[in-house]
């Protein structure tokens, strides 16, 4: 019987251990932790992108041994660089956990080099592919455990702002918005901000829920299934949607001028705003997209977003929030009585006076 390596940390003893390391290092290259990556990790690759594509082009067209040859070079001279320029300060107490994609001969090696030193390395065992794994599984259970309160509103009626105050009322809160880095609707992507992969607001929602009490509700916004360029999981979506609602219900001019302040990088930079709405043009057509252009241009902001409001956001809540959120009622609804910190935060009151904590 092969003794089993004291160095690897079990897959199943994971979550429990995840918070006792001072550090989680990813030792793949930059292309994969871009993609997604434990909450927290720091990328110290032990091959780079281009040297991970060499080394994979000599393993198929040459061969394994040449390309584990030409990797343990590489990988030993970028370890080494790793030591020299991030570690050498460590105390011997230092205790990282350390992965890569799945088989584990980068992680391997890392780990086995912090160990010969001296210091508590640990390796994932599974590396990355077990890790998200865990996410699935992780978000397939939440979905069972956890209730929704879901706070629903006409675009521009303040839902994630009052979900802030919510929050600092004490109530838990998942901001879909905020995870997916991207606000919802066509003009909803944040300026100079790359939305996450798939795989990253998957992994960035199950943190978020991993710091939760599933014994008590969690306030969420009425989303659609897509936020920007990323889903939420099914499970989780039918579950958010069978939630209890109540609605935050503001006048127009309010709404106007909230998304006004919201969206103010449309004000200046005014051809990124006109290419957004050129993306309607099959749903209104070049004559009325060309207006909408022209009002850019000329500078009438309240009345651009007032019609916006008027003939694209609103009917299309209107007819989505009663086919996808069963709970729905039109006579739960608290007031939003201005764009004001204030009335945020008497919203938000009533709201948790409501639905409770």
């Amino acid at each position: 019987m092969q003794p089993s390596n004291p160095h690897i940390l079990k897959s199943d003893q994971f979550l429990n251990q995840l918070d006792h390391f001072d550090l989680v290092i990813d030792v793949r290259s930059p292309a994969e932790f871009a993609l997604d990556h434990i909450p927290g990790a720091v990328n110290y690759p032990v091959l780079n992108n281009e040297e991970r594509a060499q080394i994979g082009t000599l393993y198929k067209q040459e061969s394994p041994f040449a390309a584990k040859k030409l990797g343990a070079a590489l990988v030993s001279r970028n370890i080494a660089n790793h030591l020299e320029n991030h570690f050498l300060d460590y105390s011997r107490e230092w205790r990282p956990l350390i992965y890569c994609w799945r088989g584990g001969e980068r992680s391997g090696a890392f780990t086995h080099i912090l160990n010969r030193i001296g210091w508590k390395a640990m390796q994932l065992e599974g590396g990355y592919q077990g890790f998200r794994r865990t996410v699935i599984d992780g978000l397939e259970l939440d979905a069972k455990q956890f209730s929704f309160q879901v706070i629903c509103g006409m675009t521009g009626s303040g839902k994630t702002r009052v979900l802030q105050e919510i929050k600092a009322l004490g109530a838990q809160v998942l901001d879909l918005e905020a995870l997916a880095l991207h606000r919802g609707s066509v003009l909803g992507n944040e300026p100079l901000i790359d939305q996450p992969s798939q795989k990253g607001f998957e992994t960035a929602m199950w943190n978020a829920l991993r710091s939760l009490d599933p014994s008590r509700p969690v306030y969420v916004e009425s989303e659609s299934k897509k936020v920007g360029g990323v889903h939420v999981p099914d499970a989780l979506m039918e579950k958010i949607r069978s939630g209890s609602c109540i609605e935050l219900r503001s006048s127009t001019a309010t709404r106007v001028s909230w998304l006004i302040r919201e969206y103010h990088h449309f004000l200046t930079d005014t051809n990124h705003f006109k290419n957004k709405l050129a993306l309607l043009t099959a749903h209104y057509g070049k004559v009325q997209i060309a207006q909408w252009s022209e009002a850019i241009d000329a500078g009438n902001f309240p009345q651009l977003v007032e019609e916006l409001l008027v003939k694209h956001y609103d009917p299309s809540y209107s007819s989505s929030i009663v086919r996808n959120f069963p709970a729905y009622s039109s006579d739960r609804y608290v007031l939003l009585e201005s764009d004001s910190d204030e009335a945020f935060a008497q919203s938000a009151k009533a709201i948790v006076e409501k639905l409770g904590t």
